[in-house]
């Protein structure tokens, strides 16, 4: 892949808890010379980096009920509606996860669904964190919410332990087809593993060392199996 392919899959994402205005201001600039189609900022600086990007056409996503899904579906409802009033155009929601050990499964269906229609339309992205999960609950979130309607599947947040991996990606990607998205987050800091994650299945790369893979990309072909 060369680096206007890998540029095209990549959402770039500045979501540490301690980020400033004039990083956001920094990493929106970066978004602009690097040519990002999406990047993802904490809900207070959607603003922000709306006004920033707008112009650039590049869209500014939003993760909800980051970084542990816990808070009510009301909560993640109405951060999503005011995300969606000041700029985002995705959504990335983080599933309830202590409703799906609990085998809550219409909770944790209905709380993707309400998230889905508050995204009136905009790609929604469903984090599953895989690194928590047993393979039986990865399926079982997986089948959930795809019921409930979101258009991705994503690995993990990058901010509770472990991250993307390719028996994931795989996993993920068998379970869904070719009808949704599989977005790989968590711990992508290679250029190794994007070609790796998109080879078992990822249609989207999220990383906040976007920069860094990009500029070590070097004249190299690479074969995609899928």
């Amino acid at each position: 892949m060369d680096k206007k392919e890998i540029i095209s899959l990549i959402d770039y994402t500045l979501l540490k808890p301690t980020v400033s205005k004039e990083e956001i201001i920094t990493f929106c600039n970066e978004a602009i010379e690097y040519g990002f189609n999406t990047v993802f900022v904490n809900p207070y600086y959607v603003s922000l980096a709306h006004s920033l990007l707008s112009s650039h056409n590049i869209k500014v996503g939003v993760p909800i009920g980051f970084s542990l899904g816990g808070v009510t579906t009301q909560t993640k409802v109405e951060e999503t509606k005011e995300s969606i009033k000041n700029g985002a155009e995705e959504i990335d929601m983080l599933i309830n996860l202590g409703a799906l050990k609990s085998k809550e499964y219409d909770f944790v269906r209905n709380d993707i669904s309400e998230v889905v229609k508050a995204s009136e339309g905009l790609m929604t992205k469903v984090i599953i964190e895989t690194g928590l999960l047993t393979k039986e609950e990865k399926i079982t979130a997986t089948q959930l919410l795809v019921e409930a309607g979101a258009d991705f599947v994503k690995t993990a947040t990058g901010f509770n332990g472990g991250g993307a991996t390719v028996e994931d990606i795989e996993l993920l990607r068998s379970l869904v087809g070719k009808e949704l998205g599989v977005k790989a987050a968590g711990g992508i800091r290679t250029y190794q593993d994007v070609i790796d994650m998109v080879n078992a299945g990822a249609s989207r790369i999220g990383t906040s060392g976007a920069l860094a893979i990009i500029d070590s990309i070097q004249d190299q072909n690479n074969f995609l199996r899928w």
